[in-house]
């Protein structure tokens, strides 16, 4: 069993370096990746998965069911530049009679349950947190947590916003409003504010906030810095669904992130070839202020 996952890991990722591509709908996230490269210029020149099972059960008609957690490394290369990209994706594989005859990604939830009056800063005293932003630890901070959880903090299903959170914690910036979980931004004695995790409160307490963690929202992607972060509105509803952070630039000065829910690193920004992309995405740029 683990043999043939293995096996067939190997055969996904070949296609990202293969001359030979498959046009199929199965293979849409490919196609969209390939795509998305070429339009940059840049290129996979080596590709590797591993896999590891997290659980087993019966399925029906003689039929297992396996979940597993497979992790993809891509070697880019983009004009005389190289970076590795590295991707967690949760995965079933369906078994029959012990043979290999089925396997999907598990898409992810990014959604957060439904909570009312995410936030009321309007009223808060204009008090002045004064801070200095390290871009540098935060980005270390990001690298060093991208795959795994600071046991410091609660981590959720949906992490990718307590995730960010957290980078920009460690970059110093200060946590507020505690315990009013509908006005700053903090996580403190198991409890914690709507802007701390959930994108669609980040995504307003950033350019609102009167008082410790600000940012500008900025017009384009290539005008963040390291440690900047971008919201994303996978269905164009108006409802952001996601939060990442800068931690690298491609060689066209684009950036690269990382993020939790689907654990990435040194991700192309766009996010086109996740199972979560619309044609309907929208995209919020935010620097943070440095001082403050």
């Amino acid at each position: 069993m683990r043999d043939q996952l293995q096996k067939h890991l190997e055969n996904m990722v070949g296609l990202y370096v293969s001359s030979e591509r498959l046009s199929n709908s199965a293979d849409l996230k490919v196609e969209r990746k390939l795509g998305g490269l070429q339009r940059r210029n840049a290129e996979i020149v080596k590709a590797k998965a591993t896999g590891a099972i997290i659980k087993k059960e019966q399925g029906e008609n003689e039929t297992e069911l396996v979940h597993y957690r497979a992790h993809f490394q891509y070697l880019i290369k983009q004009k005389s530049s190289l970076y590795i990209e590295e991707e967690m994706e949760e995965r079933e594989a369906e078994f029959y009679k012990g043979v290999l005859v089925d396997d999907k990604e598990i898409e992810p939830d990014y959604e957060m349950p439904s909570m009312l009056n995410e936030l009321q800063e309007s009223g808060e005293a204009d008090v002045r947190l004064k801070f200095h932003y390290d871009r540098l630890k935060a980005v270390q901070y990001a690298e060093t947590w991208w795959n795994s959880y600071n046991p410091a903090y609660k981590s959720f299903d949906v992490d990718c916003t307590n995730y960010i959170s957290q980078c920009l914690h460690a970059g110093g910036a200060p946590m507020r409003g505690y315990p009013n979980r509908g006005k700053g931004w903090w996580m403190q004695n198991n409890n914690w504010s709507y802007s701390w995790t959930v994108a669609n409160a980040m995504r307003w307490h950033l350019p609102g906030s009167n008082a410790g963690l600000q940012a500008k929202e900025v017009t384009a992607p290539e005008q963040l810095l390291l440690g900047d972060v971008i919201c994303y509105d996978f269905q164009g509803d108006g409802r952001f669904d996601h939060t990442t952070i800068v931690t690298g630039k491609d060689a066209d000065g684009m950036p690269l992130v990382n993020a939790h829910t689907t654990n990435s690193r040194m991700r192309y920004w766009a996010y086109e070839d996740s199972t979560a992309y619309t044609p309907n995405i929208k995209y919020k740029f935010f620097s943070i202020n440095d001082q403050n």
